[in-house]
């Protein structure tokens, strides 16, 4: 019986089970590292030749193929419309005024509630820059030009 080919059974299930159960790409490499000494064991070569093999197909497989999988799956980030409001100006369609809890500004075709990031009080028809967003309210500070829309 060959004892070597049945440990690196054994650790290609352990690796497969590990990249079966995570989600990091990691362990597939050392699988296959596995599989390959296992393979070299069955055709007679030396424990220290397979322990060699294992490594070397596991680290350039892990060097050379791990970015590119990253870079295909990877899920790519869309921004949402929340986020996509952060570093947008609007224009101040209702005074803001944190002391009296008012404000409204415009963003986009979204009327938001808006509160002053200073606490500076903020007049309508000001041009404002979205900073920050907590809850349903929109933090905003004064915009480089004013507009005096009313």
């Amino acid at each position: 019986m060959n004892w070597a080919a049945i440990i690196w059974l054994v650790l290609l299930v352990i690796f497969i089970m590990t990249e079966a159960s995570t989600v990091a790409v990691v362990s597939i490499w050392f699988a296959i590292g596995a599989l390959a000494a296992m393979i070299a064991s069955l055709l007679g070569a030396q424990v220290w030749l397979q322990v060699v093999l294992f490594l070397v197909v596991s680290c350039s497989l892990l060097c050379a193929l791990r970015p590119l999988v990253r870079k295909y799956f990877t899920p790519k980030l869309t921004r949402t419309n929340v986020d996509s409001v952060i570093g947008s100006t609007g224009i101040v369609t209702s005074r803001i005024d944190n002391v009296m809890s008012q404000g409204q500004v415009k963003l986009g075709a979204m009327e938001w509630t808006a509160r002053s990031t200073s606490g500076e009080v903020i007049e309508a028809g000001m041009l404002v820059k979205a900073d920050r967003i907590e809850g349903v309210k929109v933090f905003v500070t004064p915009a480089e030009v004013s507009a005096n829309v009313k």
